[in-house]
């Protein structure tokens, strides 16, 4: 990890490098904002208070990286402008080493979870994009049980009332061990999200759903006739391709290949895993309106 150190105070800059040092930091001294403008670190140390110098154009230029300030006094030009303009926090001088270590460790762990965050947004957003949720999820109360029959359908209801609510889900998988525990934990705040009430044993079911009691959860079940002492919605999907009861015709299958190896495997390789000929693709291909996109 590189730290670009921007202060015109070359023995302090020089003091906080060599302590940077001894916590394996890789860092880089600029006495200006200007010298430090072509650089490319992971964190910005920055000093608002550099005369002539106005630290606002490094900020910007590199908002999407960690920007931490090294003020003398605190005011609106030295810390509030620039923590509006993108900076994360800010350091009086003077300052321990261990202090400017925490804040390092503690925006470097945040700046993680925000890519980890994003990568699962994009990665949810494309199993998700062909279901289509039956329910306006702004009008559904908690807690809830969710019948539908297909599990995805139930994933991206529960996602989509977790965000209605503004709370994060925790996620229990009711085919654990320690299920039981995980639900005695809830509490507060938390919404848990109870994966798979059709897995449970009939005799578990009592026991589960006392332990239930006052606690804000959704809980999804591939199974409609469980019964439950709980608000319930059924949720599925009118795609027989999501349909976990029911088998397809061979029209179904074929299109459903198509659709899903059509980019993934070369035409001919295509029809001869389908058992059909090359014209027998194209047709149903023009059939399906499933045209490969050049």
């Amino acid at each position: 990890m590189k730290i670009i150190i921007i202060e015109s105070e070359l023995y302090l800059a020089q003091s906080i490098s060599t302590k940077l040092d001894k916590f394996n930091y890789e860092t880089e001294i600029y006495s200006s904002v200007k010298e430090a403008m072509n650089t490319n670190g992971d964190i910005y140390l920055l000093s608002t208070t550099i005369p002539n110098q106005d630290p606002i154009k490094l900020i910007e230029k590199f908002k999407d990286k960690i920007i931490l300030l090294m003020v003398n006094y605190i005011n609106n030009d030295t810390v509030g402008r620039p923590l509006k303009k993108g900076a994360k926090d800010y350091l009086v001088k003077p300052f321990v080493i261990e202090e400017l270590v925490r804040k390092i460790e503690h925006y470097s762990s945040y700046k993680m979870l925000e890519r980890q965050n994003a990568f699962y947004n994009d990665l949810l957003n494309s199993i998700f994009k062909e279901i289509e949720l039956p329910i306006d999820v702004t009008k559904i109360k908690l807690p809830i049980v969710i019948y539908t029959n297909h599990q995805r359908v139930a994933d991206k209801l529960a996602i989509d009332i977790g965000k209605n609510y503004g709370r994060a889900l925790r996620y229990i998988d009711l085919q654990s061990d320690n299920y039981l525990k995980e639900i005695q934990k809830l509490g507060g705040k938390k919404i848990g999200y109870l994966s798979r009430l059709d897995k449970v044993k009939k005799d578990d079911r009592e026991k589960l759903f006392e332990l239930l009691e006052d606690k804000k959860f959704i809980m999804s079940s591939l199974d409609e006739d469980i019964e439950t002492p709980f608000e319930s919605v059924i949720a599925n999907s009118s795609n027989k391709m999501y349909d976990s009861n029911n088998i397809l015709t061979i029209n179904e299958y074929v299109q459903y290949v198509i659709k899903e190896f059509q980019y993934q495997y070369p035409d001919t390789e295509l029809s001869k895993k389908l058992g059909i000929s090359r014209k027998s693709l194209w047709e149903k291909r023009r059939k399906f309106e499933l045209f490969k996109k050049k």
